[in-house]
């Protein structure tokens, strides 16, 4: 992973947002099409605010990609992904891109994963906008993750640690609110885009990202995973990237 250190959280999404922004105008110049994946939360609040900015994107021509949500939880829901990419991403857009979301309430989520795999298993990712979470998981794949599933999407427990961040961040009134499930992207899935930009600052985020970075590539920190990744860019702020060890000499 390439790790760029910035001041605040700020410039940390304004710097993320340009590397994605020279990234999907470089393949529109080359292809028809782009393909997307999104992720929301706390850490991507300043990334997708710059991206939204960023000129010379011909959105129209983006298939975006929903990363993970909540199971059970309706896109009306304060605390729905769908609505926070609506709200964050796809409204303040000067044109709509192709929009997959990823619909945790459906009746049928064997049905839902279905028809997210048809969708994304015959395309190749460009780019993967992700975080990492206070307890290392990647997506909402909490620890111990799958790394062996080849499925593109799929149901996964939600672990205390990370039901306490959503809580943490006001996202529920109370820790009984949050759900236990969600469907996530895998973490096979998001290895294998071209392109991964990471976002993650916040001085909550440091332990994680030290053992992202630092430590070996176990399920037990998900995120982990991106050390195999050839071409991850990492972002983070004074705070989060506060236990790294200094560069060498």
């Amino acid at each position: 992973m390439q790790a760029s250190i910035h001041p605040e959280p700020v410039s940390c999404g304004a710097a993320a947002a340009a590397e994605a922004a020279t990234i999907l105008r470089a393949i529109l110049a080359e292809r028809a099409r782009a393909h997307l994946v999104v992720a929301t939360g706390a850490s991507q609040f300043e990334t997708l605010k710059a991206l939204t900015r960023e000129p010379g994107i011909d959105w129209t021509r983006v298939v975006a990609f929903h990363l993970d949500e909540y199971v059970g939880l309706p896109d009306s829901h304060p605390a729905s992904f769908r609505r926070y990419l609506r709200e964050r991403f796809l409204e303040p857009l000067p044109a709509q891109p192709e929009f997959i979301p990823v619909r945790g309430d459906a009746p049928d989520l064997a049905a839902e994963l279905a028809r997210l795999a048809a969708r994304i298993s015959p395309v190749t990712i460009d780019l993967c906008l992700a975080g990492i979470g206070e307890n290392g998981h990647l997506a909402f794949n909490d620890p111990p993750a799958d790394f062996d599933t080849t499925a593109p999407y799929l149901v996964v427990a939600l672990d205390d640690a990370c039901r306490r961040q959503q809580l943490g961040e006001g996202w529920f009134a109370r820790l009984e609110d949050v759900p236990r499930h969600a469907v996530s992207m895998s973490i096979r899935e998001v290895l294998r885009a071209r392109r991964v930009i990471v976002t993650a600052p916040d001085l909550r985020k440091a332990a994680a990202i030290r053992r992202a970075v630092e430590g070996p590539v176990s399920h037990l920190c998900p995120s982990s995973a991106l050390q195999n990744h050839p071409a991850c860019s990492l972002h983070l702020d004074r705070a989060s990237a506060s236990l790294l060890r200094p560069p060498a000499a």
